[in-house]
């Protein structure tokens, strides 16, 4: 049910709220609202700005930036980052902005890793073969020698966290213990960007995904109710997790069952916890193993077909069934969980 003034005002008429109340309950969920992010139209606005501008630093970079050498670089993203925090605190200055604000501070943030690039540069780091690497392959290369522009940044955000606390800024931090993931696989077990691919590299995957989630548990549990600082932890430690568990090579059909268990108990941690990103990870690893099921194991089956036609059908009407239970399921799955961590769950402002 969406809570409109209206009703507040049918609710003051019926004796149950005064008129003063309904005004005043009505004032303030307008204010918490601004706060909050939503399909809004200026919501919509400030994340595609924030986007846009956080892109042309990062992903969209262009190779001319290099002639600006290290120190230009360098000094490039000294300037970004203290207009990025100067408008941060203009922004938080004035009520109802708290989201740009928090836009802003993650772009001062995603300066940190040019910034260190251009000190590394200088110091010529990057020199390989003759060849000087580009920033611009710092989103699309395994090296280990990204290792400390991403320490760097991961300091540098929490600092900024602590503060301004403002959980957009999360973001970067949950995508560079993503590249963390990737990179430290060729410093650890030596070899090159392809080392990643490796059965060590889906290990170290699968850890630091386990690891981000757990962080993303605690942070989940122990932050503010009205403020959702685990959004960003739980999908990239959960793709992380995912991704390394999913290119993991199996013979054994065992094993691959154990793969499909595992995403069911995906969806079921999705359902405590009250988070899609669980669920929506989980039911894809069921589906590529019964993907695997109709091309290997029952490939000259003609009753497979059918079989897997009902249990779409059962699934769609589990999901029927959950739709309307819901709430039950959800408090059902948590009463595994400890109080405290039960309680915290209860009040979280999703």
């Amino acid at each position: 049910m969406r809570l409109t003034r209206p009703l507040l005002d049918d609710a003051a008429v019926a004796g149950i709220l005064s008129i003063e109340q309904s005004g005043a309950l009505w004032d303030f969920l307008s204010r918490r609202e601004r706060d909050t992010p939503s399909f809004r139209s200026a919501h919509i606005l400030y994340y595609l700005g924030g986007m846009i501008a956080i892109g042309a630093m990062t992903l969209f970079m262009t190779l001319g930036w290099e002639r600006f050498g290290g120190g230009g670089l360098t000094l490039i993203a000294t300037v970004y980052c203290i207009i990025a925090l100067v408008l941060t605190e203009w922004l938080l200055a004035r009520p109802g902005l708290a989201i740009p604000a928090g836009i802003a501070a993650t772009l001062a943030i995603v300066m940190v890793p040019l910034g260190v690039y251009g000190a590394q540069h200088l110091l010529g780091l990057w020199a390989d073969g003759g060849r000087i690497q580009a920033y611009r392959e710092y989103h699309t290369h395994i090296d280990w020698r990204w290792l400390m522009m991403e320490l760097a940044t991961l300091g540098a955000a929490a600092i900024a966290l602590w503060r301004y606390r403002l959980p957009f800024m999360v973001m970067p931090v949950a995508v560079t213990l993503w590249y963390l993931s990737m990179d430290l696989t060729p410093f650890l077990f030596g070899g090159d960007s392809q080392t990643f691919f490796s059965d060590d590299g889906k290990r170290v995957s699968v850890a630091v995904g386990l690891a981000m989630t757990a962080l993303a548990l605690v942070v989940d549990l122990r932050a503010s109710r009205t403020k959702d600082f685990a959004f960003w932890l739980y999908l990239f430690g959960v793709l992380a997790f995912w991704g390394g568990l999913s290119m993991m090579n199996s013979n054994s059909e065992v094993g691959k069952f154990v793969y499909c268990c595992i995403n069911l108990a995906m969806i079921a941690v999705g359902a405590a916890l009250s988070r899609r990103v669980f669920a929506v990870f989980g039911g894809l690893g069921v589906a590529f193993y019964l993907g695997h099921l109709s091309h290997s194991i029952f490939k000259d089956s003609m009753l497979f077909p059918v079989a897997l036609t009902a249990i779409g059908l059962l699934t769609i009407a589990a999901g029927v069934y959950w739709q309307r239970h819901e709430d039950a399921i959800g408090e059902r799955l948590r009463a595994f969980l400890p109080a405290g961590a039960r309680d915290a769950l209860a009040h979280r402002g999703d």
